[in-house]
């Protein structure tokens, strides 16, 4: 993408670079992360990049704009989009129960009592839909809630978000052996759902879940460094990965050196699984605010991602009144959920600048994006700090960002 000065595009030089000195100034230079890699481009064009810090801190490399972070759940919106890429097709419909493509889905029921593995559960009102899997509204959990016997009962079988144990398809299976947490569309519970449509991708389209995101989405776009592992010949464009401990220090969470990440997993999780760069994530963020095409190369029409960014939340309602967990990748107040992101329903809403109907997600390692679309405005930050609430990155990125605005 074309790199221009910003005031081509209504906005400010001197503004946007607050993003630089920020950054810098109150968690690089202090030693609270490594690096990090900022995108900002409005009306297809690309007005700031940065990459700053270091691709680790033993080292000290200085972080390359090539890089290839763990984007861990800003691999949900991909696998949504894969997901009605064929719902396109009309090889299935929204309100289809999962059991219909997954038979193992058409047992399980709503947590009563016990613990794992003696659970007593109850029938659900209604049957999982496919929409409730996009929706976070399918009853199904994580296990790092460490909330709730279910979620200790996935912990305890294994189901450890892009890290669990098995491969696809006995991933799937082991989460629908399990209860519950609520009965289908009563309520919204971020969870390994995103993982389930990863493996309905698989069985729907005939292709292996890895195969359908590059021959569909990833070669379509140019998007050549995101996949599920980084090969050897690219091995040295991996950053360390970064923990913020309970008693405030930062510790080596994955050294690139040694990573899971360097071979091809087991399980590649839909929800949670991908490295990408900055500059591939921007061209699959750049295709959604475009309205499904980028350079000549259609992934799914505008109307598919009218539907996909609406707030499906009932009574159009906010997180705060679905949601049933505290986690997610999101704030809660004023802020809805479509079918595979969070949907901003208006800064009188949310108490912040934005627009309504801007969309956007997150990882766990910090990362984040967010298109808006009134504002013809695409955004990307990169960097490596697990877990994701330890710095309010995101809100401050978007003060800086909307502030920039001059025209």
């Amino acid at each position: 993408m074309e790199q221009v000065k910003p005031e081509e595009v209504g906005l400010s030089s001197t503004r946007l670079a607050r993003i630089d000195d920020h950054l810098r100034e109150r968690y690089i230079e202090p030693g609270k992360i490594s690096g990090a890699y900022t995108l900002v481009a409005r009306r297809g064009q690309l007005a700031h990049a940065s990459a700053l810090g270091h691709m680790e801190m033993e080292q000290k490399r200085p972080l390359q704009e090539d890089a290839i972070f763990r984007i861990y759940s800003m691999t949900k919106p991909i696998t949504s989009v894969a997901t009605m890429m064929l719902y396109e097709r009309g090889l299935f419909q929204l309100r289809d129960p999962v059991h219909k493509f997954i038979p193992a889905f058409a047992k399980q029921g709503v947590f009563k009592m016990g613990n794992y593995p003696n659970f007593l559960t109850e029938p659900p009102s209604r049957p999982m839909r496919i929409k409730d899997l996009l929706c976070h509204m399918s009853g199904l959990t994580y296990g790092f809630m460490h909330r709730t016997p279910v979620d200790a009962g996935y912990r305890k079988a294994g189901l450890e978000g892009a890290r669990s144990s098995g491969n696809l398809e006995e991933t799937v299976e082991k989460i629908a052996s399990l209860p519950l947490e609520f009965s289908p569309g009563e309520r919204w519970n971020y969870s390994m759902a995103t993982d389930v449509l990863g493996y309905l991708v698989q069985v729907v389209s005939g292709k292996p879940f890895e195969q359908f995101l590059r021959d569909e989405i990833f070669e379509p776009l140019g998007m050549g460094d995101t996949g599920f592992f980084v090969p050897p010949e690219k091995q040295p464009r991996l950053p360390a990965c970064y923990e913020r401990r309970m008693d405030r220090k930062l510790v080596l969470q994955d050294d690139p050196a040694t990573s899971p990440y360097l071979a091809p997993p087991a399980f590649p999780s839909g929800g949670g699984g991908l490295v990408s760069t900055g500059h591939d994530y921007l061209r699959f963020a750049e295709m959604l605010r475009r309205g499904g095409e980028l350079d000549g190369a259609r992934i799914v029409s505008r109307k598919t991602l009218e539907l996909m960014t609406e707030n499906h939340l009932p009574g159009d309602v906010d997180l705060t009144t679905m949601a049933q967990g505290s986690f997610s990748e999101t704030p809660y107040e004023g802020v809805g959920f479509g079918l595979g992101f969070s949907v901003n329903l208006g800064p009188g809403r949310t108490g912040a600048a934005g627009s309504a109907g801007e969309f956007a997600w997150g990882g766990a390692a910090s990362t984040a994006f967010w298109v808006d679309p009134a504002e013809d405005l695409s955004v990307v930050f990169l960097t490596q700090l697990l877990p994701s609430a330890t710095y309010d990155f995101r809100a401050q990125l978007r003060a800086i960002v909307y502030g920039s605005i001059i025209d």
